[in-house]
C-alpha cells in the first residue's frame, strides 16, 4: 500500500495489528485463544482496532476453525462476516491459516500429507475471498517446531531432533504448498512470513550453544528462501536429524519464496543454562538496556540475508530467571516474556496468554547444539 492510498505521510511505515489467534493442541485438548480472549464472540472489536489507525492486521481464519473436516463442509460464518467488515474499516487483512497450530485432530505437523491437506483448503479460502492479498499460511514454523518437535509441550509431543526437524520441513513444505494453491487462484497473492527471531546470548562456557541456536533460528527462512545447501551451518546436523539432500533443497527459490518477512524480534539476555557436568551455575539473568537492543540493525541484517524488506510486528525483552528456575526452552514458560505480549496488545480485552502451558514443573535444559 502507497503512503497517498493509506493516507500515511510520505516516508513513515505502516502501522500492522495482530490478533493472538493461537489455536494449540495439547494432547487431545485444543487451546482457543480467540475464545479465551472472547475475540471469537465479539466482532465490535474490529472498530476497536480501526480506531488505533492500523492499516494491514494479521487476521486468523484457521483451518482447525474452518475446516476441520475438509473444505467441503466448511463453516465460512465467522469470516464471513468479519473480512468484509476489516474491508469496511479500511484495514488489509493478512489471513493466517496455521496458528501454532498442527491441523484437524486427523493430522500432525510429522504427517507428509500435512503440506497437500492445508493446501487444499488454502485455495478454498483464496476463492471465497478473492479480494486478500497476503497470507501467512503458517504462524512461526521455528518457534511452533521447538515447542511440538522438541519441547513436547504441543501436539505431536516430539522430544528430539529427528522430530523437530521433521515438524519444520513438513510446515516450510506445507508454506510452499498453500501459496502455490492460493496463487493459482489469485497470481497477486503475497507471502507475509512470520517468525521468532530471538538472538541467544551466553557466558563463555556456553558459546557454542549460543553459536548452535542463534544458526537455528534462521532455520524456516532459509529454507523458504532456498538458503540450505551443503555450506549452511545446519546442514550437516539436517543430514544427521534424518532430512535427506533432496528434501533439505525441495522449497524452490523464486515462485513461492516470501515477499515480505515480518520478523517478530526477540531479544533474550540469555544466562548460562549449564556446566559441562550438566549442573546449574548460580547465574542469575539480567535485562538488557532497551538502548542496547538494536532493532533497525537486526532488521538490515535481515533484509542483507535473505534480500526482502522485513516488517517488524513486535519486539520483547526478555529476562530469564535465576538458576534452578525456568528458561526460554523449558516446560512452562511462554518463549515471549510479558513485554512482548504487551507489544501486541490491541486493548486489553483482546490479550490472552496462550494455553496449554504448565509453569511448576522441573528445569530442563535445551539439547546441546543439536545432539
Amino acid at each position: 500500500m502507497s503512503p497517498k492510498s493509506s493516507g500515511r505521510p510520505e516516508g513513515l511505515p505502516e502501522i500492522w495489528g495482530g490478533i493472538e489467534g493461537t489455536v494449540n493442541r495439547v494432547g487431545d485438548r485444543y487451546f482457543d485463544q480467540m475464545a479465551r480472549s472472547g475475540h471469537w464472540r465479539r466482532i465490535e472489536d474490529l472498530d476497536l482496532i480501526a480506531a488505533l489507525g492500523i492499516q494491514a492486521i494479521r487476521y486468523p481464519v484457521l483451518w482447525e476453525h474452518i475446516a476441520p473436516n475438509g473444505p467441503h463442509r466448511a463453516d465460512w460464518t465467522w469470516p464471513d462476516a468479519r473480512l468484509p467488515r476489516l474491508r469496511e474499516l479500511g484495514i488489509r487483512p493478512i489471513v493466517g491459516l496455521v496458528h501454532h497450530g498442527s491441523g484437524p485432530r486427523h493430522t500432525s505437523l510429522v504427517d507428509p500429507a500435512f503440506p497437500f491437506e492445508l493446501a487444499h483448503y488454502a485455495r478454498a479460502v483464496a476463492e471465497r475471498y478473492p479480494w486478500v492479498e497476503d497470507y501467512t499460511p503458517v504462524n512461526e514454523p521455528l518457534t511452533t517446531g521447538r515447542f511440538s518437535g522438541l519441547y513436547g509441550h504441543w501436539y505431536p509431543h516430539g522430544k528430539d531432533y529427528p522430530t523437530f526437524a521433521r515438524t519444520m520441513m513438513v510446515q516450510c513444505r506445507a508454506v510452499v504448498e498453500a501459496m502455490r494453491a492460493i496463487r493459482e487462484v489469485n497470481p497477486k497473492a503475497r507471502l507475509i512470513q512470520t517468525e521468532d527471531m530471538g538472538r541467544t546470548y551466553s557466558t563463555p562456557h556456553l558459546a557454542y550453544q549460543a553459536e548452535f541456536e542463534n544458526h537455528r533460528r534462521w532455520l524456516s527462512l532459509d529454507l523458504l528462501c532456498g538458503r540450505i545447501d551443503r555450506q549452511h551451518p545446519l546442514w550437516p546436523y539436517l543430514l544427521q536429524w534424518g532430512v535427506s539432500e533432496k528434501e533439505a533443497r525441495v522449497v524452490p527459490r523464486q515462485p513461492h519464496a516470501p515477499g515480505r518477512g515480518g520478523h517478530e524480534l526477540l531479544h533474550h539476555q540469555r544466562p548460562a543454562a549449564r556446566r559441562a557436568d550438566g549442573a546449574l551455575p548460580g547465574v542469575v539473568a539480567r535485562r538488557q538496556p532497551p538502548g542496547r537492543v538494536r532493532g533497525r540493525a537486526h532488521l538490515r541484517g535481515v533484509e542483507g540475508r535473505h534480500r526482502r524488506p522485513p516488517g517488524h510486528p513486535r519486539h520483547g525483552v526478555g529476562a530469564l530467571p535465576a538458576a534452578g528456575g525456568l528458561h526460554r526452552g523449558a516446560p512452562g514458560l511462554h518463549p515471549r516474556g510479558p513485554a512482548s505480549l504487551a507489544g501486541r496488545g490491541l486493548g486489553g480485552r483482546l490479550l490472552a496468554a496462550r494455553g496449554g502451558c504448565r509453569r511448576a514443573r522441573p528445569h530442563r535444559v535445551e539439547p546441546a547444539g543439536g545432539v
